[in-house]
């Protein structure tokens, strides 16, 4: 398992789940003095950020790049793949595609969450289902064309009424074809929706691409009441070998939000050994 903490881009997203907000320079000074092994960054668009800048950087502070969030183009814009308006949908899938290529060019995924969209009013949920399939399709190819998988993140009741459960959104994906396409879990959103954590895990773990680390009350793990120890034990049984990624608030302040992250990263690095 490796460790990756959040370097939001995007003013709007201020009050969001990240945990550095003052750019990439700060952000992966940050990062490398807590200790990580890479950080994800949310930016703006896919031409915001120079992507030999940001090489140099992650080169500079020995990081890695873990994924590449997409969230602005719903934030700011409410572009998403299953909207009812074809002019949207292919606004969604070009911003999305921008990102893919970036994140591509520095080996690293890029993440489908927001811009999945919902089901609309006067829309079912099989025409919704068909609009993302399509997107997952054509998105999913561009992203191997740089050797990676596209990152789709089930969110919960409040945020999406597409996959909430985690399995649902795998069984899917499979009943779909879509190989290139691996499943984002994010704890926080488990914990909302999910009868267990350690068993959902269990259940997806072919279709497992990638972690949030976050607690049950969207803070540092060890901050809420998710059990460490049992989600451990089932990574440690599935042989999951990918990064754990604080998609977190920076409460009570991004340095302590990160220090508690590292601190209960590295307990489960040594349960890994016993």
């Amino acid at each position: 398992m490796k460790s990756a903490i959040t370097i939001c881009l995007v003013p709007e997203a201020k009050a969001g789940p990240f945990v550095f907000h003052e750019g990439l320079e700060l952000g992966c000074q940050s990062a490398e003095r807590h200790g990580f092994d890479a950080v994800e960054v949310f930016p703006p668009n896919g031409s915001a950020i120079e992507l030999q800048s940001l090489a140099g950087l992650l080169s500079k502070h020995r990081l890695q790049l873990a994924a590449v969030g997409t969230g602005a183009g719903w934030l700011r814009h409410q572009w998403s793949l299953t909207s009812t308006d074809p002019e949207v949908r292919n606004r969604a899938t070009q911003f999305i595609e921008e990102i893919i290529d970036f994140a591509g060019g520095l080996g690293a995924p890029a993440i489908l969450g927001s811009m999945q969209g919902r089901v609309a009013i006067g829309q079912t949920k099989a025409d919704a289902l068909l609009l993302l399939n399509d997107g997952l399709n054509r998105l999913s190819e561009r992203a191997l064309r740089h050797g990676q998988v596209l990152l789709y993140e089930p969110l919960n009741r409040y945020e999406t009424n597409l996959f909430n459960l985690q399995a649902e959104a795998a069984n899917w994906l499979d009943e779909q074809s879509l190989t290139n396409v691996k499943i984002l879990a994010d704890l926080f959103h488990m914990n909302i929706e999910e009868a267990s954590l350690p068993e959902t895990l269990r259940a997806i773990h072919k279709k497992l691409g990638h972690i949030h680390f976050a607690d049950s009350n969207r803070r540092a793990i060890g901050m809420g009441h998710t059990s460490l120890p049992e989600i451990v034990e089932v990574l440690k049984e599935i042989g999951y070998e990918g990064y754990l990624s604080a998609e977190i608030f920076p409460l009570p302040d991004a340095d302590s939000a990160a220090k508690e992250t590292i601190s209960s990263f590295r307990k489960a690095k040594a349960m890994l050994t016993q």
